[in-house]
């Protein structure tokens, strides 16, 4: 199964910067010479590092956008990263992959499908890269997926059963119940869903640590997704990152320092 990601919101930058500039600073002071072509997430991370020096007008450098994003990223300057911010759905994951993407919580929030009030009855399952290659071991996977399926289904049916005459007002606890006792025996392969929301700085610093990792297939299928798919909305903020492909045919994220 292939992760899936979805971009449900964006940065968005407003006219009201030139008012801003406008009543703080002294007339002939309040022009942004802007670069063409930024994006709305490069535009905000340039403002909010010009706003900490008042560097508009006759303070302005002659550096384009792109110069500039360079500059604080080669500098260590990445505070002013995190003002760009996007919201993404993203499925086709396993649980075991959610439990290591949660632990990034700095400049991340997260909501994921629970298990307790969602049936999991026809759940689908993440199969591993490369297990097809080992004939065996893709067999005992396979078994194994059916044999807990089935055993979710028999459990929350026998539990079901014997709580049937669960009052109207009590039947939500225990339905949450029944489903957190039968979820017990699902494995972590199971496909989950999640909305994130991520900024800039902690995106790059997920990706630095998260992306190259060879022996994590699943880590780096999704690295690259995220990168392919949030790199066009703010190319200066990750041209130090590339995707390549990888001899065992998955992708790799890579980064390299900016000259």
């Amino acid at each position: 199964m292939t992760p899936r990601v979805f971009i449900l919101a964006r940065p968005c930058f407003d006219s009201a910067h030139q008012q801003f500039l406008n009543q703080y600073l002294p007339a002939g002071h309040a022009e942004w010479r802007e670069s063409a072509g930024a994006t709305a997430a490069e535009r905000i991370v340039e403002f909010a590092g010009r706003v900490c020096y008042m560097s508009f007008g006759p303070k302005q450098s002659d550096k384009s956008n792109r110069d500039y994003i360079r500059n604080l990223i080669r500098n260590g300057h990445e505070s002013v990263l995190e003002h760009a911010v996007w919201t993404i759905a993203i499925h086709g994951i396993s649980r075991a992959f959610s439990h290591q993407l949660v632990r990034h919580r700095v400049g991340f929030a997260f909501s994921q499908l629970s298990q307790q009030y969602h049936d999991e009855s026809e759940a689908r399952f993440v199969r591993p890269a490369g297990i097809d290659n080992v004939p065996e071991a893709a067999e005992i996977w396979d078994r194994a997926i059916e044999s807990t399926q089935t055993a979710y289904r028999r459990i929350l049916a026998a539990l079901d059963n014997a709580h049937s005459t669960a009052t109207p007002d009590a039947q939500r606890e225990v339905t949450r119940a029944l489903r957190s006792a039968a979820r017990s025996v699902l494995p972590n392969a199971r496909e989950t869903a999640l909305v994130m929301t991520v900024n800039a700085r902690a995106l790059r610093n997920f990706l630095k640590l998260r992306g190259g990792i060879i022996g994590d297939a699943e880590m780096r299928c999704v690295a690259a997704a995220l990168l392919n798919f949030i790199r066009p909305e703010g190319p200066a903020l990750f041209e130090d990152f590339t995707v390549h492909n990888h001899p065992d045919g998955l992708p790799l994220v890579l980064h390299r320092d900016l000259e």
